[in-house]
């Protein structure tokens, strides 16, 4: 099971901060960490609308990939962490120029963001890296997650897709679970979820619902400062979330057979029941229901199963309230 943390744009532009999510994270429990890589003049320009009007800072969308961008130097460091901390090094890259850093910096896997699923200069760019690659396919149509993915395939590239939805933060309503098996399904290569909706639960049930890759924005805290905050999991929900991903990924490599149950022998011995009479009874006196009771451990009597059975039969000595009934004491 592959857990992926994403940072986005939580550390700020700071690199220190940046630094600081990676050690958090390592603790948590995942397997890896994501982030993006931004280069302003490659990617944007003072045309782009922000998506969301959030930062006093920042005069145009350009200025804010602008602050948070790093140097060559910056992702090379970055990417030395995360294999210090034992993290896979993932990061979405959103220009070519942006390939050529993450190639400096030893980046293990790419993600290819919503916005840029049919962006094939893109494609192009980091096929020529030969690494396996992770389509999201949040604001895709199957028709062009198709077009993406014969386009990944005539290249060789490894490749897996995630279903999710781009709001910030997600719905229920528009979780859209139900495309993971439609996603399996249609390409049968091993699907994910990305999730927006800072929920612990979200993450839980897309596991057991057949996702085998989850992707899950963090923040420190959800007072901070930034667009992805609301749709964030704190350190302490990712570690819980870590910890219930894990024990639903053991149970369902462990399906239970409940044609067997020869291994609760021992335990069935001693809370299933045997029949029993409830008062003293005469010899003769022949069994109604109202007679009987079931107490245990089984074995001691006949099995409480078979309670009808012996109603109207006759009881062949005197019996004291509380006594197991055999086959023995009736006729």
């Amino acid at each position: 099971m592959t857990t992926i943390a994403e940072i986005g744009q939580a550390h700020e532009g700071s690199l220190g901060m940046l630094h600081a999510y990676i050690d958090a994270v390592a603790k948590t429990g995942v397997t890896s960490i994501k982030f993006q890589t931004h280069i302003a003049e490659a990617e944007s320009s003072l045309h782009e609308p922000f998506r969301v009007k959030f930062s006093k800072q920042d005069e145009t969308r350009f200025d804010y990939w602008k602050r948070m961008e790093f140097t060559v130097e910056g992702w090379c460091e970055i990417g030395t962490h995360c294999k210090e901390v034992g993290l896979e090094f993932i990061s979405s890259p959103f220009s070519n120029m942006a390939v050529d850093v993450l190639e400096e910096a030893g980046v293990e896997r790419y993600k290819i963001g919503s916005g840029e699923v049919n962006n094939f200069l893109l494609l192009e760019k980091i096929a020529t890296t030969g690494k396996p690659v992770i389509l999201s396919s949040g604001m895709s149509s199957f028709d062009e997650i198709d077009a993406s993915v014969a386009f990944l395939k005539s290249k060789g590239i490894e490749y897996s897709i995630l279903q999710c939805t781009t709001s910030y933060p997600t719905k229920p309503e528009n979780y859209g679970l139900n495309v993971i098996n439609e996603l399996k399904k249609r390409y049968g290569v091993k699907v994910g979820y990305s999730d927006h909706s800072g929920k612990v639960a979200t993450g839980i049930s897309a596991i057991t619902l057949g996702a085998e890759i989850l992707e899950f924005h963090v923040v420190f805290n959800k007072q901070m400062f930034g667009p992805d905050v609301s749709s964030s999991l704190t350190m302490d929900q990712v570690s819980e979330l870590v910890a219930g991903v894990n024990d639903i990924s053991i149970a369902m490599s462990n399906p239970v057979d409940k044609r067997d149950n020869s291994k609760y022998a021992d335990l069935k011995n001693i809370f299933e029941k045997s029949l029993a009479i409830n008062k003293a009874l005469p010899k003769g006196h022949v069994l109604q229901f109202g007679d009987l009771e079931a107490k245990k451990p089984k074995g001691y009597g006949l099995d409480a199963t078979l309670f009808q059975d012996v109603i109207g039969k006759s009881l062949t000595r005197d019996m004291e309230q509380w006594e197991f009934l055999n086959s023995e004491d009736m006729s």
